[in-house]
Formats: C-alpha cells, sequence, structure tokens
C-alpha cells in the first residue's frame, strides 16, 4: 500500500493561478460583452442616422410631387382637375375620387375647391367624379367652389357645374356645351395605294367608325343622332344646374366657348376671380394640395405618388 503525500507548500501557489486564470477569463468576458454593446449602439447610431437622412431626403421628394403634411389649421383643399379628362389620365375617375374623399373627410378642411384646368374629355369620367362631388357634400355639408384656370370646356365644364360655385379669370375659356365623335376617313387613301381591308361585321352598323372603310348614310346618320341625344343630357343637366342664372333667350348648344368676362355676362359662371384671391378673402384660410399630380422624376423613381401618399399618412 502507497502513501501519496500532498505537498501543502504548492497549495498556495495552485490557487493563485486558479484565481488568476478566473479574473483573466472574467476580464475577457466583460472585454467581450464591451466589444458587442459598442458594435450595437454603432449600428443604432449608423440606423439612425440612416433613417432620418432618407426621412429628410423622402420629405423634399415629396414635396417635389407637390404633397404636403396637413396643418393643424383649418385649411381649404384643393383638388387638382388637370389635363384631358378619361381613363387613365391624371384627370380620371380612378385618381381623383381617391383624392376627394381624403379632402372631403379630412376634420381640418373646411372647404373644397377644385382647381380646373381642362379642355374637356370622356363625359363618362366627369360622371364619376361629379357623383362623388355630390354624394360627399351631402355628407359632410362642405362647400365646394370650382376654379377655373386658363380652360374649363366640355366635360370639364361639365364637372364644374357639380360645384356650389364657378369662378373663373377674365381670361379662361368657358363653355364648350354639347358632344362630339370624332374619326378618321383614310378609305380614300388606301384606295390611292390600293390597300383593301377585309371587314367581316355582325351588324350596319358595327363598323361605323373604321378610317379606311367609307362610312354609310346611315351610320353617319347614326352617330349624329348619338351625339345628338349626348348633347340633349349634356343641357338638360346644365340648365337644371345654372337655372335662373342663364341669359333669357341665348343660345348655348353651339359648342363654342366664351371668354370669362362674357360667361359671368351669359350666366356660365358666377365670379370673376381666381384661386388665391377667393380663399383668402371669402375662407381667410391656406390652402393645402391634396392632389392629384404628377411623378417628378430623379432618385428613386419607382416610389411613386401612392406609396409617398402611404408613407406621409403615417405621419399626418
Amino acid at each position: 500500500m502507497t502513501n501519496k503525500v500532498v505537498d501543502q507548500n504548492n497549495q498556495p501557489q495552485e490557487d493563485i493561478k486558479s484565481l488568476l486564470a478566473d479574473q483573466v477569463l472574467m476580464d475577457l468576458m466583460n472585454e467581450r460583452k464591451s466589444e458587442r454593446r459598442w458594435k450595437w449602439i454603432k449600428r443604432f447610431t449608423f440606423s439612425t442616422i440612416g433613417a432620418l437622412l432618407f426621412a429628410v431626403y423622402l420629405a423634399f421628394y415629396a414635396s417635389s410631387l407637390g404633397y404636403r403634411l396637413i396643418p393643424n389649421t383649418e385649411i381649404v383643399g384643393v383638388v387638382n382637375v388637370t389635363g384631358s379628362i378619361g381613363s387613365g389620365q391624371l384627370a380620371s375617375a380612378e385618381e381623383l375620387v381617391p383624392v376627394l374623399e381624403k379632402a372631403f373627410n379630412s376634420p381640418k378642411v373646411k372647404a373644397i375647391a377644385l382647381n380646373i384646368d381642362s379642355p374637356g374629355g370622356q363625359p363618362f369620367e366627369s360622371e364619376r367624379v361629379g357623383q362623388t362631388i355630390d354624394r360627399l357634400k351631402s355628407e359632410t355639408g362642405k362647400p365646394v367652389y370650382a376654379f377655373i384656370g386658363n380652360t374649363g370646356a366640355s366635360a370639364a365644364y361639365l364637372l364644374a357645374l357639380h360645384a356650389d360655385k364657378i369662378i373663373a379669370g377674365r381670361y379662361s375659356l368657358v363653355g364648350s356645351i354639347g358632344a362630339v365623335i370624332t374619326g378618321w376617313d383614310l378609305h380614300k387613301l388606301a384606295e390611292k395605294f390600293d390597300v383593301i381591308q377585309r371587314v367581316y361585321a355582325s351588324g350596319v352598323h358595327k363598323n361605323m367608325l373604321n378610317p379606311f372603310v367609307a362610312m354609310s348614310k346611315e351610320s353617319e346618320a347614326k352617330a349624329q343622332k348619338m351625339v345628338n341625344q349626348m348633347a340633349v343630357v349634356f343641357t338638360d343637366e346644365f340648365k337644371s344646374k345654372r337655372g335662373a342664372k342663364l341669359k333669357e333667350g341665348f343660345d348655348y348648344t353651339t359648342g363654342e366657348i366664351w371668354g370669362g368676362e362674357e360667361a359671368l355676362a351669359i350666366g356660365l359662371i358666377d365670379e370673376i376671380g381666381t384661386i388665391e384671391g377667393v380663399v383668402s378673402n371669402e375662407w381667410h384660410a391656406k390652402t393645402h394640395d391634396f392632389g392629384p399630380t404628377n411623378q417628378a422624376k430623379g432618385f428613386l423613381p419607382q416610389l411613386g405618388t401612392k406609396a409617398v401618399e402611404k408613407v406621409l399618412a403615417l405621419v399626418e
């Protein structure tokens, strides 16, 4: 049997080594924690700076698109009807209806200003937008003024009829009450080059607007009948909206346009003025442009106006 001898002199040295190892290990762990902490601080700092820089850029980009944060004071909401009225255009029901909904339903908006500068376009698009205006006026009780800029004609004037008051400048062009169907007649040019188009139509009027085939007398009569019917509907709506303001015995159905002062004299508009002057004098409020507006080109062009609207909606 062998007895194990423990050297009592070496025990303190082993304890010291163990303590030193533990201290070194603790120091290393603290150093690692400190490194990780600073790493997260640096990441958070750079992320915050990046987010702030992007927010600043987005604010400038949104400003270039015409968007502004809605002020906390009472405002007049401006809705733009610019360019040709039609499906797929900036002045379409698809673009205008959501803008009108937002403007009418904003608690800060005390009145709506339709900023019109359009030669007209598709009457059905005007009908959709006009019915939306009538509904929102009834729901909110907010007044609507139509301001005609350079031009407010045909379907654009039809849209203005849904406002409580129509205002135009002295140099504005107003009117063009009526309807029109246009088409090219190229059949003689095709004959000159011996070009023949084969057409198989199911009815006598199915091919009536084909530019490479001469229009029959029956189709010409049909087209004129359609135009006359639409003109009657337009004229009836015009007279019902303007009522006693119209000049007695005056023919409004010639399709012509009138300058601002003459338009006032015959009852097409209610006042000569501009959007800036009327808003300032009558409502004593600032304006806020709700759009729609064209997307500006530049960095991140794919962002688009709808994306900007969603981002701005989060901070309004």
